[in-house]
């Protein structure tokens, strides 16, 4: 069974040719998002893959930081950057970054289709909470797959055997909400895009 690493890594190339199948529930989470955001703020994304988002909303935050685990992930975004020619756009890979940045860093922390993928969710959200300034906003959107636990966890334990899927967390609504309350965030909006999907859009402040 290959690390998270490895997966996304062998993936990238396939998922960056590859395109939004929702693209009217992708257009709303991102309008959505520019509402919490500020053009002098200082932006953190988790989860980039290879920039399509951070690309798309760099134009509404002063400089953003967009880190992801696969090396090849963050290889295939930087190219995009380059071609596009952001300033206020750096892409890292997550080790790297966590090695050069200090707590209290950032306006906003964005986690689109990322929480659902991370093995420890309440260290995960201790660390976001820690990267934000006090006020500060963490914009997510997740795969809440947890009602359907029945059929989607056998799926995703064989896929993961047989090296074609990740880790992935399969919790309901209420969990997620909960475990970001845990974490000392107060929760300011929750909806869902698409709404019959399961996919949790949550705004929290610090």
């Amino acid at each position: 069974m290959p690390t998270d690493c490895e997966f996304w890594n062998k993936a990238a190339d396939k998922y960056a040719k590859s395109s939004i199948k929702d693209q009217d529930s992708y257009r709303r989470t991102l309008d959505h998002t520019r509402r919490y955001l500020s053009n002098t703020g200082h932006v953190l994304e988790l989860g980039c893959g290879t920039g399509s988002t951070a690309l798309l909303l760099i134009d509404a935050v002063g400089h953003m930081t967009a880190t992801d685990i696969s090396t090849r992930m963050i290889e295939i975004a930087k190219e995009k950057a380059v071609a596009e020619e952001h300033g206020n756009l750096s892409f890292q890979q997550i080790e790297v970054f966590e090695q050069q940045h200090p707590d209290d860093s950032f306006d906003a922390v964005l986690a689109f289709n990322y929480l659902h993928l991370v093995n420890d969710l309440p260290a995960e959200l201790a660390k976001i909470r820690q990267r934000l300034k006090a006020g500060g906003v963490f914009v997510s959107k997740t795969a809440c797959l947890g009602r359907r636990k029945w059929v989607f966890g056998p799926l995703i334990m064989v896929m993961r055997w047989l090296g074609k899927a990740p880790f992935v967390n399969l919790m309901t609504d209420a969990q997620l909400e909960d475990a970001i309350k845990s974490a000392g965030f107060e929760i300011v909006e929750v909806t869902s895009y698409p709404a019959k999907k399961g996919s949790r859009f949550i705004v929290a402040r610090v």
